[in-house]
């Protein structure tokens, strides 16, 4: 078991203990083929927009950003590889070349895309190539995928402003690809944490990274009428 590195980024929001991720229940056996669409462009409605990120877990990722005020939607998913249809254990392998990814809609009005790169950064470690915690493999890796050259641009501009900042400890190695063929992950994974609060990997490493984000990020959680 090992443990998450928590001196990369001022206050970052990681585990205090990292578990090993295991397979969704029943998901062993799953044949399933999930969706595959391309996004070419960030809008998805007239005040809506869409985001896609990498930043380890997509149970992790989807649990912090599904609180966030302005997200309407979070959706769990794979991008970034060169197999068509891939399955969750295909995947885990790290032979397919996909991210686990989360696919945000949100409304520009209320949250912006910059604000959404800070979330996207300081809520896990973007200095280790290929791993967060005792999760490890390329399926694991950092990653924005834009989906037109505004969030490229604003992407890498705010890299290199943190990389020169000195916020984190060692260079940051997100990677920032275009967003191309996407598939949407398996129903299992879908608002996993929320219908799993007490599964193991979601009490040992999802749940401590939820605390600390809504601790840090307070001002902009969603608000309960």
């Amino acid at each position: 078991m090992a443990e998450e590195n928590d001196a990369a980024a001022p206050d970052p929001v990681v585990p205090a203990v990292a578990a090993e991720k295991p397979a969704a229940p029943g998901k062993a056996d799953q044949t399933g083929e999930p969706r595959s669409e391309t996004q070419d462009s960030e809008a998805v409605g007239a005040k809506s927009a869409v985001a896609t990120f990498g930043s380890g877990c997509f149970w992790c990722t989807e649990a912090v950003f599904l609180r966030l005020g302005g997200v309407t939607a979070v959706e769990s998913g794979y991008a970034g590889g060169f197999v068509k249809n891939p399955t969750y254990k295909a995947v885990c392998t790290g032979e397919t070349g996909h991210a686990e990814v989360c696919r945000i809609t949100y409304e520009p009005d209320t949250i912006s895309f910059e604000e959404l790169l800070k979330v996207f950064w300081m809520t896990h470690d973007p200095t280790t190539l290929n791993r967060q915690g005792a999760d490890v493999g390329t399926q694991y890796r950092s990653v924005v995928f834009f989906h037109n050259e505004q969030q490229k641009e604003l992407a890498e501009k705010y890299k290199q402003e943190l990389d020169k900042s000195g916020a984190f400890s060692a260079p940051i190695v997100t990677e920032i690809s275009p967003i191309r063929e996407y598939y949407k992950a398996e129903a299992d994974h879908q608002n996993f944490f929320e219908r799993n609060p007490f599964q193991g990997y979601c009490q040992a490493v999802v749940r401590p990274k939820v605390e600390k984000f809504e601790k840090v990020f307070k001002d902009k959680l969603k608000t309960t009428p």
